[in-house]
């Protein structure tokens, strides 16, 4: 029996010490008392707050086992019957669309239809195959990696509504949508640094060699952007507006004398400037980090007239003046023979990256007309366009010329916007180097 809080405790007390005979006093055994009541109120609470921690646990284990038996019990219903899901699931039946006959193309339809050849078209699936495959479930057989690849190549190639290509590939609408990401994704993520790279070693000396010929010397790349046009986004829709009034976004590209690109930043709005641009790329910071403010080695750079001149990309006016960028003059400017002739030197090595951008966006026609893909996913549909156009161009994937299309401004095709020349060029360290170019241009091709 507990004793009652409300109780005298002198005659417990009292009690207490009488039962116990303890020779003590009461006012001790009124201690003893007290500390026998917060003791016993001590072991009351821990009492219950056991009994609570018992009655959670128990809880838990009956949820945890009802989860587990209805799990089991759908498990086996599973085995046992076929479910059959008419509202969400589309059946695919065989019958005569593109993707039905494709494998009974020719090289040449295979190619005009995909934009690759069957060869090039195998060698990508072994690449990125298991990356877009997906596993089988109770309800249906998946879409094979190879309709996938296929899906993304034809709406990278003309950019069609996805009802269309819905049916020629026997999918549905949602699907043809999410495998374009989902392929994108893959391609960029397993194939960008692969692919596109800025040069070193051989290749360096390849690209050096081969912008010489063009007779314009140390040049490594050539630097240059075009803007890929897009439906007006939800988001800031003014800062997507270009200068010619249509809505886009900026690729930013590095290019070689092979047409590959060799650096691609893609995504900035369109009413960005070229500076603005490369003043935020990872090719920017990677030059100007470095202490001595070069893009490529040091000990590539060559020295004429006590002056170090490195390797370098080249672009166009719309680009800042750097020791590792160098551009041509200006012509609201009165030029001299000397700098006349190293802007046209410049200006013709540099043509290589309009030859990239007219084969990229002609073999890759999304990057031609306004899509329904969202904005956020743009930069890397460019980007898998880019790595496509490498790999094409390395294994000798040839362009065909109706792929060549015609630039001016139509219906499905808009004009690019005019550049303008970057302001804030002085005179510096860029400068000295673009004149000793220029006052030295045939002494530094021999060297």
């Amino acid at each position: 029996m507990e004793p009652n809080p409300g109780d005298d405790p002198a005659p417990t007390a009292a009690l207490l010490c009488s039962l116990l005979s303890l020779g003590v006093p009461p006012g001790f055994g009124h201690q003893m008392f007290e500390l026998y009541r917060l003791q016993t109120a001590a072991l009351r609470r821990r009492r219950r707050r056991e009994m609570m921690e018992r009655e959670w646990r128990r809880r838990q284990y009956l949820r945890r086992r009802r989860a587990f038996l209805l799990s089991s019990i759908a498990a086996a219903l599973s085995l046992l019957s076929t479910t059959s899901r008419l509202v969400w699931v589309r059946a695919r039946r065989p019958g005569q669309n593109l993707w039905a006959t494709a494998e009974a193309f020719d090289d040449e339809e295979w190619k005009a239809q995909f934009r690759v050849s069957r060869v090039t078209f195998d060698y990508l699936l072994d690449l990125i195959g298991p990356a877009i495959k997906r596993r089988r479930t109770n309800y249906r057989v998946p879409i094979e990696p190879r309709r996938r690849l296929a899906i993304t190549l034809w709406w990278f190639a003309r950019s069609g509504e996805y009802r269309s290509i819905a049916d020629m590939f026997d999918v549905g609408i949602a699907t043809v949508c999410m495998i374009v990401r989902q392929v994108s994704s893959a391609i960029v993520e397993r194939l960008f640094h692969r692919f596109v790279s800025l040069p070193s070693g051989p290749r360096l000396d390849d690209t050096l060699q081969a912008f010489k010929d063009r007779c314009y010397p140390q040049c490594a790349g050539a630097i240059g952007g075009t803007h890929i046009p897009i439906a007006p986004p939800r988001d800031n829709p003014d800062h997507y507006l270009n200068k010619s009034g249509w809505h886009s976004v900026i690729l930013q590209a590095v290019v070689d004398h092979n047409l590959c690109f060799t650096d691609v930043y893609a995504g900035w709005p369109g009413s960005s400037s070229s500076a603005a641009v490369l003043s935020s790329s990872d090719l920017y910071l990677k030059a100007e980090d470095r202490p001595d403010g070069y893009l490529f080695p040091r000990e590539r750079s060559l020295l004429s007239e006590g002056v170090e001149i490195p390797v370098h990309l080249i672009g166009d006016t719309s680009f800042p003046l750097k020791p590792w960028l160098m551009k041509g003059y200006s012509e609201e400017q009165q030029l001299s023979p000397e700098r006349r002739r190293f802007t046209y030197t410049l200006t013709s090595a540099r043509s290589v990256v309009d030859a990239a951008f007219t084969r990229l966006k002609g073999r890759w026609r999304c990057l031609l007309k306004k899509s329904d893909i969202d904005i956020s996913m743009m930069p890397r549909v460019v980007a898998a366009c880019c790595v496509l156009h490498n790999i094409c161009e390395v294994r000798g994937d040839s362009f065909l010329p109706e792929w060549n299309i015609d630039m001016a401004p139509s219906e499905s095709y808009l004009r690019q916007p005019d550049t303008e020349s970057s302001e804030g060029d002085t005179y510096c360290t860029a400068e000295v180097i673009r004149d000793t170019i220029t006052y030295n241009l045939l002494t530094i091709l021999q060297y």
